[in-house]
């Protein structure tokens, strides 16, 4: 499993303009919004965890569309699948080198981005702390949805279709846990379910690439 998150990390960074849009994709997205809702910090500084929140979700669904799409295109999935390496294992790796890719960088920028928008230097770790269950979950519900969708016809369009209304409980307790005066039971509905999605995913995944191989 590590040569293969290795060997995802050493493509991602040889095509790195889709790792760049999300994290573009993200800024621009987010600086967008003082534009139309005015620069007055009272507003901005209520909004800024929910800004953070969706544009993060959204960017992060951008690199999802190649995924698993060139390994499929080119045969290497099937010789992914036939390495040894459980199918769920596969899909685990794909997970994490998404993760790091995507996930992490966007995780890296909110701080700066969400105090650019206002929003209090001191709520900036509970902010991280949100983000980091939540864009782990997006990876592997992300994962699992670019598995679900692999080899149908307009994958691009039904992946955020099914991705989107998935992570919506995730969204809610993300903002919940910032706006909120008692955060611990927001963070420990985020914890309890990335405790749930971190062996079904991969699983899920796992069965759905093989029947795409198949």
């Amino acid at each position: 499993m590590i040569p293969l998150i290795l060997r995802e990390l050493r493509l991602s960074f040889r095509h790195a303009a889709d790792s760049t849009a999300a994290i573009l994709f993200f800024i621009i997205a987010a600086t967008l919004f003082p534009f139309a809702l005015g620069p007055g910090p009272e507003i901005l500084a209520t909004i800024a965890p929910g800004i953070i929140w969706v544009c993060a979700l959204l960017a992060a669904l951008l690199p999802l569309d190649r995924l698993f799409g060139a390994d499929y295109e080119d045969g290497s999935l099937d010789l992914l699948l036939l390495s040894g390496l459980p199918s769920y294992g596969v899909a685990f790796a794909k997970t994490a080198a998404h993760w790091l890719t995507t996930g992490l960088p966007l995780l890296l920028i909110a701080a700066p981005l969400a105090i650019m928008l206002r929003m209090p230097a001191q709520h900036a770790p509970l902010l991280l702390l949100t983000l980091l269950p939540g864009t782990l979950l997006l990876s592997l519900v992300g994962t699992l949805a670019a598995a679900i969708t692999l080899g149908a016809r307009r994958s691009a369009v039904l992946m955020p279709l099914i991705t989107l209304p998935l992570m919506i409980p995730t969204l809610i307790f993300g903002c919940a846990a910032i706006s909120s005066p008692h955060p611990k039971p927001a963070l420990l509905m985020l914890a309890a379910m990335l405790a749930l999605s971190l062996p079904l995913c991969p699983l899920a995944a796992g069965a759905a690439l093989r029947a795409a191989a198949e």
